[in-house]
């Protein structure tokens, strides 16, 4: 059993995308509405679709005071870490923290998608920077190959949310990151496949 957290940031780290990038972590390992089998963290122990507050969002308001006050500079705070950040109803909360203590600041999600959809999380994700969903499959058999999710989470689904949320967050940048699987979602079938899904 992995041990349990004490504090949700993490960093900062050098990110190739993001520069400087202070990490938010709101979930207990592992847990996740997909268990992608590239995944740095290893497999998912808590596949599941439940949003709810796995860390007192007051708690992460003082880390994030402690660190302003550090006087530290960064890029980005990026939501990110063990599992799918969405998961946790504080995600928004947060955001809006950041902006009122430092406006300045950047915000960044690295998300699989999957909560998209939700026009309650789609409201509060409207003061982000940058959001950035992965989708690795252009079909369900390479959605159920490469990221294995949680029961009810379908690749069409996905895409759905994902193009919901475009459609009612425009104003937010998005970049879709799709991770490459040799012989899975490498064809020339696959890439036209992507290209037509938006």
């Amino acid at each position: 059993m992995a041990p349990q957290k004490t504090k949700c940031l993490f960093g900062p780290i050098h990110s190739r995308r993001l520069g400087r990038s202070l990490g938010i972590d709101l979930l207990p390992f592992k847990t996740c509405s997909l268990d992608c089998i590239y995944c740095e963290c290893g497999r998912t122990t808590c596949l599941t679709t439940e949003r709810r507050e796995y860390y007192p969002v007051e708690s992460v308001f003082k880390e994030l005071d402690a660190f302003f006050d550090s006087g530290k500079e960064v890029d980005y705070l990026t939501f990110s870490g063990v599992g799918e950040p969405t998961l946790h109803p504080g995600v928004g909360p947060i955001v809006e923290y950041i902006k009122k203590k430092n406006p300045s600041v950047k915000t960044c999600l690295l998300t699989n998608g999957t909560e998209l959809d939700h026009a309650d999380l789609q409201e509060h994700l409207k003061q982000l920077d940058l959001i950035v969903p992965s989708l690795d499959g252009s079909n369900e058999e390479e959605f159920l190959k490469i990221n294995r999710p949680a029961p009810g989470v379908t690749f069409r689904g996905v895409v759905e949310a994902i193009r919901a949320f475009r459609l009612n967050v425009s104003e937010v940048r998005m970049a879709l990151e799709v991770f490459i699987v040799p012989g899975v979602n490498d064809s020339q079938e696959s890439l036209e496949r992507f290209k037509k899904l938006f």
